[in-house]
């Protein structure tokens, strides 16, 4: 595998070297509307000023051949700059794009590997891509327990970032029905910085600092990242996030182009929320606030900080390895890039390239089913506590690994599972995109004609273990020890082990390596000034390799306890598997602009997203190549600093892979297979503005409203698809939208912003046959930045009226039927208010 990786990046430096070496030679200057003029025209610089560019100046590069104006684009993107940033003041990356029309974000996860959900598509992050520069950093959307999000941060080298929904994103990107492209900070011939501290309310200490300007004659660099430690919005113990982030680029300007070198690094660790309960089971009316508060309770736990791994390996030799919850999600991954650009006589040639490697350590304690009543689950184990020790008289709770009692009834009169789960993986992707454009004029209009080339050579590993554990019903739980008695009151064997109800339960280790490549067109025919059509195509091939190591069941000899008598273990077999798969994607659009203010647009586009290279890693996957067709027409208007673009979109899903695996609590497995196949249909509208009523005042505003249905679901192992016939797709809200009001003036010779935002969360459900609801939920933001000369102060807060919502139920067990109650009570709650201080100077 790293034989390849090494080949393949000294294939893409050594092309790079090819393509530039010319270049110095060349005396034609470049086009004004070519890419790299990008740079140039990002306004405001990430020091200056915060008041936004006029919309119908903003440039966007993302999903066009060409550097073009927002306006005059033919699909749905956002701009977000670093004045953007600073006024949506967002915990993550999440909240940062929830803010846009059409995306539903669910932010509760954590600083990363949150929900990122696009309208007309029903999946939880799959079908956006995450780029920096055009290029993503690892080529499948998901990979092993991490989304680009924990590879791709945003910070002060973040120019800024460009949204495209729908539209042409499935010609310029794999498995993508949205692109989030990260543009990064490029130097100037003049030097250009900023540092800045932010302190939280919830132990956070993050320091950011970017700095940019010339190195010599036509060359340029940039550099900047971030370091944080933060305790957590919700209190695990131990602290939530600590490390950071540095990248670093630089950049020489050639007579007709340029030449960029990049380097990204991540070392950071992100604890990861999970679902909580709520509300008592016996009688939902009754809150176990007092138990788990709302805001800041967890089942993350100090108790889990050394956590002991045990099964057996293919030579039938038990393994104990050990395991701390508070290493929380540890990424650690370096990527270099290369990205060349020049004209040629008119010909626009783009050459990009980057070279990745990661590891992921991840831990986290996932929910699994709801809370019970302690005697009730106690007495579920009597007969096997029996058949393994002899006649058993009573059962007993005692604090995991002690002789100390514990009486539940002295609590909440409950006890629950949850899962932790360890996985280790390592990770390559190499990527390279190649592509050459052109304008031509002919006797009718004009033709602006791209063409592409795309290959990755990437690849995973993963090794994962589930363990389950006993705890109480509180945060911060303690694990407990459910011991059995014989009618002396003699201790004689328990149900669990030091607080573990059952070993390995779910053991995974397989390897995985891809090869792919992508052929791409797209051409922007221009009939008259204001009237074009344009039409793409993608065509990609995957060969993927991999293997699979047999796990059987496993027995692991002490029998004092039941949690090591059904455990899985490697049985030395393996499962080499190979799957060739391929994928056409296209896309075709019309815009006409009546004038530099009044536009309309419409557009097709067919997604085909083939299975994850994973599955040839995994026994027994469900393999199938989903597909989207989306439709969308838009109107688009723009005066000065106002703006206002509605879209209309429908989008039919077929074939829909809604399949999950479920958790059951018998065995404590992951096993139980639910294939749902079936149809989704998504229509609706969103709406995207702003409002500049006088200079001092501007109001931003994002809604989207649609109809998410479910459409002919089958399913082969009991479950009655025809419930879910018409239902709201789960977890996937009617309405939803923010606005936000900002303020900006000057007071005794200091620039003040005053801005706020509201956000608001429809109703939606956690199960396919909308039995348990989650709630429609609105929060209020608000935030003062002050700037005196190059000095910046700004406080920021959320959620201030702490408003209660939750952004997921418990998806390992209710995904199905719901959770037996009309309204959920068990899911993962917002966070609560909350508020920043952040000082900072530029120079």
């Amino acid at each position: 595998m790293f034989k390849s990786v090494l080949a393949t990046s000294t294939a893409l430096v050594s092309l790079c070297t090819i393509l530039a070496a010319p270049a110095s030679a060349q005396t034609a200057a470049p086009q004004p509307d070519a890419p790299q003029t990008a740079d140039a025209a990002t306004a405001p610089e990430q020091t200056g000023a915060t008041t936004p560019e006029p919309a119908d100046r903003d440039i966007i590069v993302t999903g066009s051949t060409r550097a073009q104006r927002r306006f005059d684009a033919s699909y749905a993107i956002n701009t977000v700059t670093q004045a953007d940033i600073e006024k949506i003041a967002p915990v993550n990356f999440a909240d940062l794009i929830g803010q846009l029309p059409g995306f539903q974000t669910e932010i509760t996860g954590g600083e990363v590997q949150n929900i990122y959900r696009i309208r007309g598509l029903p999946n939880d992050g799959g079908f956006v891509s995450f780029q920096q520069d055009g290029l993503p950093l690892f080529h499948e959307n998901d990979g092993v327990f991490f989304r680009g999000d924990a590879i791709l941060k945003p910070d002060l080298m973040t120019e800024r970032v460009e949204v495209v929904r729908g539209g042409p994103a499935p010609v310029y990107a794999s498995y993508s029905g949205a692109i989030v492209n990260a543009i990064e900070v490029t130097g100037r011939d003049t030097v250009r910085g900023k540092a800045q501290l932010t302190l939280g309310d919830t132990g956070l200490y993050r320091g950011d600092f970017v700095q940019s300007g010339p190195l010599g004659d036509r060359t340029y660099y940039a550099v900047g990242g971030f370091v944080r430690y933060h305790d957590g919005y919700r209190d695990n113990g131990f602290p939530n996030d600590k490390g950071g982030q540095f990248r670093a680029n630089i950049k020489h300007d050639l007579d007709n182009g340029s030449l960029r070198v990049s380097v990204n690094y991540v070392n950071d660790h992100n604890v990861f929320y999970l679902p909580i309960p709520t509300a008592d089971p016996r009688n939902p009316s009754v809150s176990l606030d007092r138990y788990i508060d709302y805001f800041s309770g967890t089942l993350n736990s100090p108790a889990l900080r050394n956590v002991d791994l045990r099964y057996r390996n293919g030579a039938g030799v038990v393994q104990n390895e050990a395991s701390d919850l508070g290493d929380g999600r540890h990424m650690r991954m370096v990527n270099v890039g290369a990205q060349y650009d020049a004209e040629f006589d008119g010909w626009l040639v783009s050459a990009k390239a980057g070279f990745t490697m990661g590891k992921l350590d991840f831990t986290a304690f996932y929910s699994t089913t709801n809370p019970a009543d302690a005697n009730a689950f106690a007495s579920g184990y009597q007969a096997r506590a029996t058949t393994a020790f002899g006649p058993v008289t009573s059962l007993g709770y005692v604090l995991a690994g002690t002789n100390t009692v514990y009486d539940p009834y002295g609590a909440s009169g409950l006890v629950m599972q949850g899962q932790y789960r360890d996985i280790h993986s390592k990770f390559y992707s190499n990527q390279i995109n190649l592509s050459v454009a052109k304008k031509f004029e002919t006797g009718f209009g004009s033709h602006d004609l791209k063409l592409g080339l795309y290959g990755s050579l990437y690849g995973e590993d993963s090794r994962t273990i589930y363990q389950n554990y006993l705890i109480e019903v509180a945060s911060r739980p303690r694990t407990l020890d459910l011991v059995a008695y014989n009618a002396a009151g003699t201790r004689i064997g328990r149900v669990t082990d030091n607080g573990a109800l059952s070993y390995a339960a779910t053991l995974t280790k397989g390897d995985s390596d891809a090869q792919m490549v992508a052929v791409f067109a797209n051409d922007t025919w221009e009939i008259v000034p204001g009237l074009r059509i344009d039409a793409g195509i993608r065509h990609e091939r995957y060969n993927y390799n991999g293997y699979a190591l047999l796990t059987g069941a496993a027995n692991l000899g002490d029998a004092t306890t039941l949690a090591d008598d059904a455990t899985r273990a490697f049985t030395g077999g393996i499962i080499n598997q190979r799957l060739k798969t391929h994928a056409t994607n296209w896309t075709a659009g019309a815009n006409y602009d009546f004038n530099t203010h009044i536009g309309v647009y419409g557009r097709a586009a067919h997604l085909e997203t083939p299975p994850s290279v994973q599955t040839v890693m995994s026994i027994n996957p469900t393999i199938i190549t989903t597909i989207a067709n989306q439709y969308e027409a838009g109107l688009k208007l723009a005066a000065g600093r106002s703006y206002l673009y509605v879209t209309g979109f429908y989008t039919n899903f077929d074939p829909l892979n809604a399949s999950f695996l479920a958790f059951d609590p018998t065995t404590g497995r992951n096993d139980v297979n639910v294939p749902f196949i079936g149809k989704a249909k998504v229509k609706g509208v969103e709406f995207d503005g702003a409002l500049a009523i006088t200079p001092w005042f501007m109001l931003n505003g994002a809604l989207t409203v649609s109809d998410p249905e479910y459409r002919n679901f089958q399913n082969a192992n009991g479950a009655d698809p025809a419930q879910a016939e018409g239902k709201q797709i789960v977890r996937q809200p009617k309405i939803y939208g923010n606005i936000r009001p900002s303020f900006d003036f000057d007071l005794g010779g200091n620039a003040i912003s005053l801005y706020g935002r509201y956000t608001y969360m429809g109703k939606r459900y956690v199960d396919f046959y909308n039995r348990t609801a989650l709630p429609a939920y609105g929060t209020t933001g608000a935030g003062v930045t002050v700037r005196h000369g190059t000095w910046q102060l700004q406080v920021v807060g959320d959620n201030l009226f702490n408003a209660h919502g939750l952004t997921e139920g418990n998806t390992r067990t209710d995904q199905v039927s719901g959770q037996g109650s009309p309204e959920a009570i068990y899911g993962r709650p917002i966070f609560g208010r909350n508020v920043r201080l952040v000082v900072g100077k530029s120079w």
